[in-house]
């Protein structure tokens, strides 16, 4: 005798479960991210493992070569990169030039030698004179000094941009890890779900054969296993493009794709009022600026000094053939010498002290703005930092246990004939968002807190500022949004 459509829908759901059962669930389980904080305890998946695509979305699952391998870590990829990121040797060979230019600042002008003649046919007398001079400038009132002085501050400047440059660096691999980290978990997911999917096609197909499931039942898992399988194609694109930006900023854009081991539910240290507060006083771009001031003021008293000028020494010997009326005999070697200064009459400098007082009242008010630019880009990391964590926090302890224990008893209920199937549908799908919005809220909550734990710094590969464009130490922020995946 022919089954009725509900007991085909209980045969589908059954089998459909049973291979949902089967499969373990949750995050992969290892170390945290060094440099970030973790929570006290290990925090237990919240999501359940006992659903499948007709019926009920799976849960987060390990990928599988977690079992063969413990995956690359966060603290290898940085490495990686500290190694093989050309920006890095890019700032240390700015601070070598600028060390260099620093020494050449102060180095003594080099004195002149060279031949002198006069009268050297000797005319009516016979005689003539030639020899030779050496010129000296003797550079007074500390010049060469302060000149190192004003390099010394542009080196400290410099110095701190290439520490900037490795904060980048690192906090680019970081973003990149977590946003790969995060996609990996997607594929998991939308792999599983795609698997079930395709079970639940097989299994209608099979009763549609023998007369206990309907046409439409059959069209509508065909349609939902087509719709799992380009969820897994678009995740694993996500995936790719993640692992691509991460490859590229630790410098080995040719490293295949590797599993990455991690947490993803290990949140991060929750103090966005501590991190504003470093980030106004300790923030990179502050203490480039305020190096930027004393080294304005290094160049101003250098314009004042200026004002005294340098002893100009010449000397020498030279033989003079004229013959003496007396003797009638070469005057010989004799010897010369001229000492002199140029008198500040006209130009005193005074226009290049000016513009140094000026360039100090500049840099004072670049910190300023620096401070107030910082506060000003930290305001929208730290809003949507708050507003991830706030939806991180609710979907783990309140929305999924809520939507998981809706769906086991509208399970539970259509297994008794109590419930429709559309509505163990909707919660089943309901679920499934869930969790996908999940992950998604904790790459938003991990990419935020390491834009404002690490300064707002996070282009990894920008190139760092020469020594004469550090008067513009705030770059444009990048933190990348989580890319929105498709809801089906």
């Amino acid at each position: 005798m022919k089954k009725k459509p509900y007991e085909a829908w209980v045969i589908v759901l059954c089998a459909v479960c049973l291979v949902a059962l089967a499969v373990p669930s949750g995050f992969s389980q290892d170390q945290p991210m060094p440099g970030m904080s973790a929570p006290a305890g290990p925090i237990s998946p919240p999501i359940s493992p006992t659903i499948s695509p007709a019926v009920s979305p799976p849960i987060l699952p390990p990928n599988q070569a977690t079992s063969q391998s413990p995956g690359l870590t966060l603290a290898e990829l940085e490495q990686m990169a500290l190694r093989n990121n050309p920006t890095l040797a890019q700032a240390a060979a700015e601070v070598r030039a600028v060390t260099a230019r620093k020494l050449q600042a102060g180095l003594y002008p080099n004195p002149t030698v060279g031949y002198q003649g006069e009268q050297i046919r000797g005319g009516a007398q016979g005689g003539g004179e030639q020899g030779f001079f050496v010129s000296q400038t003797i550079v007074l009132g500390g010049k060469l000094g302060l000149n190192r002085r004003v390099l010394e501050q542009e080196k400290k400047q410099t110095e701190a941009e290439g520490e900037e440059q490795r904060l980048r660096v690192v906090n680019a691999v970081r973003m990149f890890y977590y946003q790969s980290l995060a996609a990996q978990e997607m594929v998991g997911l939308r792999r599983k779900l795609s698997q079930l999917a395709e079970d639940a096609v097989q299994t209608s197909h099979q009763l549609g054969n023998v007369g206990q499931a309907d046409q439409p039942d059959v069209l509508q898992a065909e349609v939902e296993g087509e719709q799992a399988e380009l969820a897994v194609v678009s995740a694993e694109q996500n995936q790719l493009r993640a692992w691509r930006a991460l490859t590229a900023t630790v410098g080995k854009p040719e490293m295949p794709l590797t599993h990455l081991a991690g947490n993803l539910e290990e949140m991060p240290e929750d103090a966005p009022n501590h991190w504003m507060q470093a980030i106004l006083q300790n923030s990179p771009a502050v203490k480039i600026a305020q190096l930027g001031v004393l080294k304005t003021e290094a160049s101003l008293v250098r314009a004042q000094r200026e004002t005294i000028p340098d002893l100009q020494f010449r000397g020498g010997l030279q033989q003079n053939r004229e013959l003496q009326a007396s003797t009638n005999r070469a005057i010989g070697l004799q010897g010369f010498a001229e000492v002199g200064v140029q008198i500040p009459i006209f130009n005193r400098n005074q226009g290049a002290v000016q513009a140094s007082r000026a360039d100090v009242e500049r840099a004072q008010q670049e910190v300023q703005r620096v401070q107030l630019v910082l506060r000003e880009r930290a305001a929208e990391l730290l809003q949507n930092y708050v507003t991830s964590r706030t939806t991180a926090e609710r979907y783990r302890n309140r929305m999924i246990p809520r939507a998981r224990k809706a769906y086991q008893l509208y399970l539970k209920s259509y297994g008794e004939m109590a419930a429709a199937y559309p509505q163990v549908l909707i919660a089943q799908r309901t679920l499934f968002q869930l969790q996908t919005d999940y992950i998604l809220a904790l790459e938003s909550l991990w990419a935020n807190s390491i834009g404002l734990q690490g300064f707002l710094l996070t282009d990894g590969l920008e190139a760092p500022s020469r020594s004469g464009d550090m008067d513009q130490p705030v770059r444009e922020l990048n933190v990348p949004s989580p890319t929105a995946m498709p809801r089906w």
